[in-house]
């Protein structure tokens, strides 16, 4: 049985399909960990440790010697999404209270939902939809934007915008163990092919386990809420990077569009910050549905309109069987 290529099918698949096994799970069967507990509640209740080795693996991947065009084109699509979502995050915050918008249409919908579902781009897609329809160096760009992940930049954009102080150990956790494996595979190379193999492994954990934060009945309450605020990733982070893409990244705006996803590793974003910052506790819950809601809309949106931006703009790779009505690049 081909389970594995079936799944790789969908875009972002290896970590949707557990995230909705494990959040089916948590909603009809929310006592499974606590009844057999040992490894299995380990492996179910495992977010944020499985998330500190993931992004400790993703530190230690990278490697510091990227060229300048890779530098150039990822950092200014890195740049342009969280200066996006700082500014959203200012102008929500003028109108939506600290406890989140509590009846009508947008009920469920908080600064913190916001933010998560912004700042961080798929950086796995991103790359897949550059191998395809872009560069190289346009490709390499989902290096930089690995140091997305993780809630650093989420709680960078709440602290600085006002809306929440954390504690100078508080971001210094958060991205501690990313520095340390960055740093030991920039020391030693072995490190880097020992440690980075298993990035995409602890995905499907990562999602599993995940999913059993989620309750499927919060993302039925706001199931239209989700949707929309995923094509507004899409819209709003989306033109600024298009723009950015061709004017600083010397791109055609395909990568800008590629980029504008949400990432599934922003699902956790809302329990972890909860955590560090239990002022965010009442909206956690609503804010990781709207999230999860968010990162399924874009991985299915983001693909289509990349594929027919390139087609307008020309940019198909040769090679690649182009789209019904579009020509290939001439070589």
């Amino acid at each position: 049985m081909k389970i594995k290529a079936t799944i790789e099918r969908i875009p972002g698949g290896m970590m949707l399909v557990p995230l909705l096994l494990g959040a089916i799970l948590n909603t009809l069967a929310p006592s499974t960990g606590e009844y057999f507990g040992s490894f299995t509640k380990g492996m179910i209740s495992g977010t944020v440790p499985i998330l500190a080795v993931w992004f400790f693996c993703i530190g230690a991947s990278i490697d510091l010697r990227a060229t300048g065009t890779v530098l150039r084109k990822s950092g200014t699509l890195v740049l342009t999404k969280i200066a996006v979502a700082w500014i959203v995050a200012i102008i929500a915050a003028s109108f939506i209270p600290e406890t989140g918008i509590q009846t009508g249409v947008f009920a469920g919908l908080s600064v913190l939902a916001i933010v998560s579902a912004m700042d961080m781009t798929n950086g796995g897609l991103y790359a897949s939809l550059m191998n395809q329809y872009g560069t190289k160096e346009e490709s390499g760009a989902f290096v930089l934007m690995s140091l997305e992940s993780g809630p650093l930049m989420t709680m960078v954009i709440l602290g600085s915008a006002g809306l929440a102080s954390f504690e100078a150990h508080h971001f210094i956790g958060a991205v501690l163990p990313f520095l340390i494996g960055f740093a030991l595979g920039n020391i030693d190379h072995d490190f880097r092919t020992f440690f980075s193999k298993a990035t995409p492994v602890l995905i499907p954990f990562f999602g599993f386990a995940l999913g059993n934060t989620i309750n499927l009945g919060v993302i039925l309450d706001t199931g239209l809420l989700g949707v929309l605020l995923g094509v507004a990733v899409i819209v709003i982070t989306g033109i600024p990077l298009i723009l950015a893409d061709k004017f600083i990244g010397g791109g055609n705006g395909t990568a800008g569009v590629a980029a504008s996803s949400a990432a599934g590793a922003a699902v956790a974003n809302p329990v972890i910050i909860a955590q560090i910052n239990p002022a965010f506790e009442p909206v956690a819950a609503s804010a990781t549905a709207l999230v999860a809601a968010s990162v399924i809309v874009t991985a299915i949106l983001v693909p289509i309109i990349t594929a027919l931006y390139a087609r307008h703009v020309g940019g198909h790779k040769p090679g690649v069987p182009p789209l019904p009505g579009a020509a290939a690049d001439k070589p």
